[in-house]
């Protein structure tokens, strides 16, 4: 049980960094000071050449200058939006035709990377101008700021390697259960099985496109893998892409790099039970997590009890807007269990508030002909909306885990 002096302690210090706000407030101001110092440049050089004043290595500082302050700029915007979104609080982009693309991947992690690439490019400027102005700059000043360029360089070289490699190294520390393609001590007893029982030896499999390899996760990978509330750790390159009889392995490698969260898009997985839909879904709702995704799981069932739950206390819309917090919902199992016109509603009203605004990842036992089992008069309009900007992935086969239970069995 939770100790209340402390629990309130811990969101009292919290609180503490809504702090750093007039922080990022005054890099604002500073943001108009450069404002002001681009124009004033800009208005100098304009001058300049009207009256023909200016030579070519005038201009060429001149303009050297402006991209000086324009990469300035750009690493204050940087360091202004994603560290009050990292720090503070999460600004409510999702949605918006202008959220820019690098804002969804920033962590304080990758925060300090972007930074340190951003100060290696001005320093750079700096260095260029020294050069063309080689003639007005003493050999003291270029050898100090070639040294401390280089040290930019290194410095942005290691920060880039602490945040790649060595973070995929402690992620691979973490051991995956075993499932379908999984190799572990169920697999192994299951190839021994077959070689004693006269099992053919497995064909090479056909050529197709590979699912794209596990991205080195950020800092922050493991702990969104652990807030998605996923019943088992299963990765996309453990799936037995052998075992169905067939799937659309292009559709899934695309898939595989995550950028559907990104574009707002869906993904369905259809397939008989035990085909590995699942699977895939924990799969790709991983890769997510690793692209800098917050991602939440749960099977349909659960779904409509969180909604039946949001309902009867009169916050629905309450829920579905904290639910826009998560640029991925996954809804595992629809089709195993019907539901009544309320509960049909409801997932409706889910999926038109996503629509366009944020991506659903859906497995399920049956095709969107026979939906109208599961959601009643709901499902024309509810498949309507998921599946207007959606890949879909059918899986045909054998039930995996009857395989091998009908083995153990045989044993």
């Amino acid at each position: 049980m939770r100790n209340p002096t402390t629990t309130t302690l811990g969101y009292a210090l919290f609180a503490t960094r809504w702090l750093q706000a007039p922080l990022y407030f005054g890099l604002v101001a500073a943001q108009g000071v450069y404002v002001y110092k681009f124009f004033k440049e800009l208005w100098t050089l304009i001058l300049m050449c009207v009256s023909g004043h200016a030579t070519e290595t005038y201009v060429m500082l001149a303009v050297l200058k402006l991209v000086d302050v324009v990469m300035i700029a750009n690493l204050l915007i940087m360091v202004i939006v994603g560290g009050y979104e990292t720090f503070v609080s999460r600004i409510g982009l999702q949605g918006h035709r202008d959220q820019p693309e690098w804002l969804s991947h920033v962590n304080s992690n990758v925060l300090k990377v972007k930074l340190a690439t951003a100060i290696v490019g001005i320093s750079s400027v700096h260095l260029l101008q020294m050069f063309v102005d080689v003639h007005h700059t003493s050999r003291h000043a270029l050898l100090w700021g070639t040294v401390i360029h280089m040290a930019f360089i290194v410095s942005a070289a290691i920060l880039a390697y602490m945040s790649g490699p060595m973070a995929a190294h402690g992620d691979r520390g973490h051991a995956a259960p075993a499932g379908p393609g999984r190799a572990g001590p169920d697999q192994a007893e299951q190839d021994h099985a077959d070689q004693r029982h006269g099992a053919p030896e497995p064909q090479a499999p056909v050529a197709t496109p590979a699912v794209p390899r596990q991205p080195a996760p950020d800092a922050d990978a493991e702990a969104r893998i652990l807030a998605a509330r996923f019943p088992a750790r299963k990765l996309l390159e453990d799936f037995d892409q052998q075992h169905p009889r067939g799937f659309d392995r292009e559709t899934l490698a695309r898939l595989g790099k995550a950028e559907f969260v990104g574009a707002r898009r869906n993904a369905v997985l259809v397939g008989p039970p035990g085909t590995g839909k699942t699977h895939l879904a924990i799969g790709l709702g991983v890769r997510a997590c690793q692209a800098g995704h917050r991602v939440l799981f749960a099977t349909a069932a659960e779904w409509a009890a969180r909604l039946l739950d949001a309902r009867a206390a009169g916050r629905l819309d309450a829920e579905l807007a904290a639910l826009d917090e998560y640029p991925l919902l996954i809804v595992d199992e629809v089709g195993y269990t019907p539901f009544d016109a309320t509960t049909a509603g409801l997932f409706f009203r889910l999926v038109a508030h996503r629509y366009e605004r944020a991506s659903l990842i859906v497995t399920s036992d049956r095709p969107f002909g026979r939906w109208d089992e599961v959601f009643g008069a709901s499902a024309p309009a509810l498949v309507d909306r998921l599946a207007h900007h959606a890949d879909v992935v059918r899986l045909d086969g054998d039930s995996y885990r009857m395989r091998r239970a009908t083995s153990a069995w045989a044993d």
